[in-house]
């Protein structure tokens, strides 16, 4: 198996190139030599059945994984218990939509830590994602990988080592690591082929190999600021920030590993994961 490339959501050129419809992204997609995309229900689980049912079939005829974002207002670790149990029917909401596209993977984020401590957070967000997956499971929705984000913002449940805990508390898990998000709550922590490695050595020493191969990813060049961390997504033609896409697809062509990398760029999503997947495929030949 190889990586896959796509971007998240719509790009700019979607509608620039004449497209208009759902139902057109996987031709779009095919222009740029992609194979990925990942359908976003950042704010909320809003759709029209049969255009999922339309893209799925679409998607499989152009061979594109899809994958989904589920609410970005989800809150796993929320003192609030209304707002936890509101996060699991988020994010049952997601796992029925990317059925009904034959998405395999949907995102998810954890949410902050509040007034509590980091450690109570990671309890909290632990309890709710076992009841999540208990309830998935209960409607034969089990199939559908849920992924724990890498965030950004410092106050944000989401470093590496938090996700890889979330992850380790079950095999049906799998991290989504937003090198972008890293990058910035580290505060220009990413900034050589070294410090990629060290990251996928974490995943496989923690995960083991087979599962941390395969994982889930988010890549975009992102503005912070030292004191909050994340402020805003850029694109690759950004010359102040990082991180830089090459060395990360140097370690995943040498390591022959095959994770699916959606690009987050800021209207230039395409574009970008063309770049990473073109510079992904010069270093396997």
């Amino acid at each position: 198996m190889s990586a896959r490339f796509g971007p998240a959501g719509r790009p700019e050129s979607f509608s620039a190139m004449g497209y208009r419809k759902t139902v057109q992204l996987p031709e779009y997609l095919k222009k740029f030599g992609l194979d990925a995309f990942e359908y976003q229900f950042g704010r909320g689980v809003r759709y029209v059945e049969q255009d999922l049912l339309e893209l799925r079939e679409k998607a499989a005829e152009g061979n594109i994984a899809l994958s989904a974002h589920a609410p970005y207002y989800i809150s796993l670790s929320s003192v609030e218990k209304e707002k936890r149990d509101n996060s699991i029917g988020y994010i049952v909401d997601t796992a029925k939509a990317a059925r009904l596209m034959a998405a395999d993977r949907m995102v998810v984020h954890s949410g902050s830590c509040g007034k509590i401590s980091r450690e109570e957070a990671m309890e909290l967000a632990k309890d709710t994602l076992s009841r999540a997956l208990t309830a998935l499971t209960e409607l034969g929705l089990d199939d559908i990988t849920v992924c724990p984000e890498t965030m950004g913002k410092i106050n944000q449940l989401g470093s590496l080592d938090e996700v890889l805990a979330l992850c380790e508390t079950d095999e049906r898990l799998l991290p989504c690591i937003d090198f972008g998000h890293l990058n910035a709550r580290t505060f220009g922590g990413i900034r050589s082929r070294e410090d990629y490695a060290a990251i996928l050595d974490e995943m496989e020493r923690r995960l083991g190999r087979e599962r941390a191969s395969r994982f889930h990813a988010h890549f975009s060049k992102i503005a912070y600021t030292e004191k909050g961390g994340e402020k805003s997504h850029l694109t690759f033609a950004d010359t102040v920030y990082g991180p830089d896409f090459e060395p990360l697809m140097e370690e995943i062509a040498k390591r022959d590993w095959s994770p699916r990398l959606i690009c987050e760029s800021a209207g230039t999503q395409a574009e970008d994961a063309q770049a990473m997947a073109e510079a992904y495929c010069s270093r396997k030949e």
